[in-house]
């Protein structure tokens, strides 16, 4: 199953787009985030694709400060790109006061780590990006099961602008690190293989 966009009214302001997408009743099991200012639908992630995030997951959690936390289905908003996002993972300090109950500005986040899917893969690797770059984020970790020479694990950090700089690059079988404030390495041949 791919992704579905709703169209919106380009005049329409980025509090009236936020206000849509917290209150229409989107499908059970979806993941509904804006990107680009458009609403995307995709189907829940496969089981590999979270296979891949939990191992992630529970390497990370042996390394964060205890007033940090993952999610998985926390939104961050990115109004100068007119993005809400839901990374796959989500590493940030928990905020005392949230703004929303439904999101957490971009900016608050340490790591964000996408597993691409087959029918999204784009967004992962072009749009989301330069929106976390925008954000000031300072690590992006891709997996990337659909990349053209196979599959691979890219971090991304240092942005400017809507632009990071790719820190490091392995094939699945070859470990990964991150760097400080993680110090930790993530071997990525745990990861399951389509």
């Amino acid at each position: 199953m791919s992704a579905l966009t709703v169209g919106h009214d380009p005049e329409q302001s980025w509090d009236e787009l936020v206000r849509y997408w917290e209150e229409m009743e989107w499908p059970e099991g979806s993941k509904v985030e804006i990107i680009e200012g458009i609403i995307t639908v995709s189907p829940a992630p496969a089981f590999r694709h979270n296979v891949i995030a939990v191992r992630v997951q529970r390497r990370l959690y042996s390394v964060i400060p205890e007033d940090w936390e993952i999610f998985q289905t926390l939104a961050i908003s990115v109004p100068s790109r007119l993005g809400m996002l839901i990374p796959d993972l989500l590493v940030t300090p928990v905020p005392e006061q949230p703004e929303a109950d439904s999101h957490i500005p971009a900016a608050l986040a340490e790591l964000v780590v996408e597993v691409t899917s087959k029918s999204n893969a784009r967004h992962d690797r072009v749009s989301k990006p330069a929106a976390y770059a925008t954000a000031g984020i300072p690590l992006y970790l891709l997996i990337d099961r659909w990349a053209p020479g196979g599959p691979t694990a890219t971090l991304y950090g240092e942005p400017k602008g809507d632009v990071y700089q790719v820190l490091s690059s392995v094939k699945f079988g070859d470990p990964i690190k991150l760097p400080a404030p993680f110090d930790l390495t993530i071997d990525t041949g745990e990861f399951p293989v389509d």
